[in-house]
């Protein structure tokens, strides 16, 4: 028998700041945020909780006091589980590949009704402690964190090499940090809404040339729960879902940028899981009505965008600039706001963008709709895209 598997029901809290400092009278604890959403998730999809048959965990951040968490959850939730109860890891790619495990659960015919949950907290953490925490994360511990290379500091170097090799220029890759602001600004979920310009985007403080404030990701809390289920099961509920219609994946085997020469700004990986993605669906990028793209920097969204064929090879920045990834444009991408406004709680930071497809599948993303959208993509990347997750969605009303 051949499964499918659809997602009816998704429930978050908007990226901001929710953690509490150590000291703090009063604390806001993870399991208690995350327990509302899986009601209100639940309650979204129209399933009852008996249904519920695996739980697939993104890890939570190393600072979170409680550990065990998965097993923790299933316990403070009371919901047994005859599939699997687990707690995914994978830098950048934890939520998506918590959700791959949800859904994976229901295609072995383990669980009817999954749910893909995780929650990150860590806006109240030191900077200190952040950074030595993503360098080593990020880095090669032996060679590259000794002298102090920060994630943002590769995508800086992504961006001035893009500049050189295609004529582009700081400007044009700021645009996209505008375009995101105003998808945000329509988003009730994004940390930052007020909307920007480009002359501000220009004039903030550099953080790694050539990027800027605006140009990078903030530190940011956020929470998720997405309700995944057999389609048999969504059917059966006669409401609008979005049927999970093909995926692709691919690791070419570095940790953020291999010592073997090789093109830096191409992303291999992110082509080769696309065109998985696309073959398997049936579909070409030219089909895709929107994309929801992990791109924590103004560069990585234009990189990402191209290798998945959404825009030609050195167009991405001129496209943003020219309003064709734009709401109302060719082919817009970040509807919800983008990493840098909509917020980058890295742990489930994917989860959010399955949040805005399925929003904008089901017709209910009000101000920022996408008209007439069928089909949908998103991506998930671990280290300088040197792995992605593709995922084609599609409508089902």
């Amino acid at each position: 028998m051949t499964r499918t598997v659809a997602i009816i029901g998704a429930a978050a809290v908007p990226v901001g700041k929710w953690q509490t400092p150590a000291g703090a009278e009063e604390q806001v604890l993870e399991h208690e945020l995350l327990a509302g959403l899986v009601l209100d998730a639940v309650a979204d999809a129209g399933v009852d909780r008996g249904d519920i048959g695996s739980l697939a965990f993104s890890q939570c951040r190393p600072y979170t006091a409680q550990k065990y968490f998965a097993t923790f959850m299933a316990h403070y939730l009371r919901l047994p589980c005859s599939g699997t109860v687990s707690e995914i890891l994978g830098n950048g790619m934890t939520a998506g590949l918590a959700f791959e495990q949800a859904a994976n659960d229901i295609l072995l015919g383990r669980s009817k009704v999954a749910l893909a949950l995780g929650v990150n907290f860590e806006t109240a953490t030191s900077a200190a402690e952040h950074m030595m925490s993503s360098m080593r994360a990020v880095g090669d511990v032996d060679f590259q964190v000794p002298f102090g290379i920060t994630p943002i500091a590769w995508y800086a170097m992504d961006a001035a090499r893009y500049i050189h090799e295609f004529g582009s220029s700081r400007e044009a890759l700021a645009s996209v940090a505008v375009k995101n602001r105003a998808h945000a600004a329509l988003n009730p979920l994004a940390q930052f809404r007020k909307p920007i310009t480009l002359a501000d985007v220009l004039a903030q403080p550099m953080i790694v040339e050539p990027l800027g404030l605006f140009e990078v990701p903030p530190r940011s809390d956020g929470a998720v729960c997405l309700v995944l289920a057999e389609e048999d099961v969504a059917r059966g509920l006669g409401r609008p879902y979005v049927r999970v219609r093909a995926r692709g994946f691919f690791h070419e085997g570095a940790h953020q940028i291999s010592e073997v020469p090789n093109d830096m700004i191409a992303l291999a990986s992110a082509q080769t899981a696309g065109r998985a993605a696309f073959a398997a669906a049936g579909v070409t990028p030219a089909d895709i009505d929107f994309a929801e793209l992990y791109a924590p920097c103004t560069i990585v969204e234009v990189l990402v965008s191209e290798a998945l064929g959404l825009v030609p090879r050195g167009a991405g920045a001129r496209a943003a600039v020219e309003g064709e990834t734009s709401l109302g444009g060719r082919i817009p991408i970040c509807t919800s706001g983008g990493l840098q406004s909509r917020g980058h709680p890295a742990y489930v930071t994917p989860f959010y963008s399955f949040v805005e497809a399925m929003e904008q599948l089901r017709g209910r993303a009000g101000p920022r709709q996408v008209a007439n959208a069928e089909l949908a993509l998103t991506s998930a990347e671990l280290g300088n895209y040197n792995a992605a997750l593709v995922h084609v969605l599609e409508a089902v009303r």
